[in-house]
């Protein structure tokens, strides 16, 4: 291992919205190579923290690190919002996001959806893009849908789809809402086998999800949110072995039920 810093790094994050406080003073480490699971109930806080982690959502206080490099704030409070346009951007496209709802172009082929970003947002050659879409939707395992359009697919090849998306980006990490709530099981499979092999590969990676075996099967570290607080948190054996809250040990008896 080398003491290079975390690719992303959250401290004493808090986010309201408006009267309502969603995260009460969050900490959250991804070293390099590391995938974290977010756990816990809807409302915990989970989706928003990783949205505050792509600057998608604006905290009102703490500090979001990447790769060791502070984002750059201006204002306090309710009006802090990142100083730094370059520098947001520059975040944004090394932190690329997979979203529990697809969001793939219906008008385009799922190739120039992969494509699409890229061109637009990083300028890269129109050929290079193409031979990397295509790449990587072959290493999702849909190679053979690159001219079909998104309507033409299944929930779970969308999704493969999204993934392929978020690799061609070439990100430093890969951001995961909730992948797979809106398959159904068969489907959740197909995209559970993609994060898994991603995971073995050693892509840094922070996954909020549902699915505890999935958590348990590809995690070094877990947090388990709770009302916007970290209530635990360790490696997957520890966490879902030997929970040592109450809260989390209602969760997981819930979640198995």
């Amino acid at each position: 291992m080398t003491n290079a810093a975390p690719v992303i790094e959250i401290r004493d994050l808090h986010k309201a919205y408006g009267d309502l406080e969603v995260l009460k003073g969050v900490d959250i480490v991804a070293p390099a190579g590391h995938v974290v699971s977010l756990i816990g109930s809807s409302g915990s806080g989970k989706s928003t923290l990783l949205r505050c982690a792509n600057l998608l959502e604006d905290s009102q206080q703490g500090d979001v690190l990447f790769c060791g490099e502070p984002v750059t704030w201006k204002g306090m409070g309710a009006n802090r919002h990142p100083g730094d346009h370059a520098q947001m951007i520059r975040i944004r496209t090394n932190l690329s996001m997979v979203f529990q709802q697809f969001n793939l172009w219906a008008h385009m082929t799922i190739l120039q959806n992969v494509m699409e970003a890229p061109v637009t947002v990083l300028k890269r050659d129109k050929a290079e893009a193409e031979a990397a879409a295509r790449k990587y939707l072959a290493k999702v395992g849909i190679g053979d849908k690159c001219d079909a359009y998104p309507a033409q697919l299944s929930g779970g090849q969308q999704q493969r789809a999204a993934i392929a998306r978020a690799l061609c980006m070439e990100p430093k990490a890969l951001l995961f809402d909730e992948p797979t709530s809106a398959l159904d099981p068969e489907l959740e499979q197909e995209v559970v086998k993609v994060i898994k092999d991603l995971a073995a590969e050693g892509r840094t990676m922070i996954i909020v999800t549902h699915d505890m075996r999935l958590a348990a099967d590809v995690s070094d570290h877990v947090v388990f949110l709770h009302q916007g607080k970290i209530e635990e948190q360790g490696p997957p054996a520890e966490l879902f072995g030997k929970p040592k809250t109450e809260r989390l040990k209602g969760f997981l008896s819930a979640t198995v039920s």
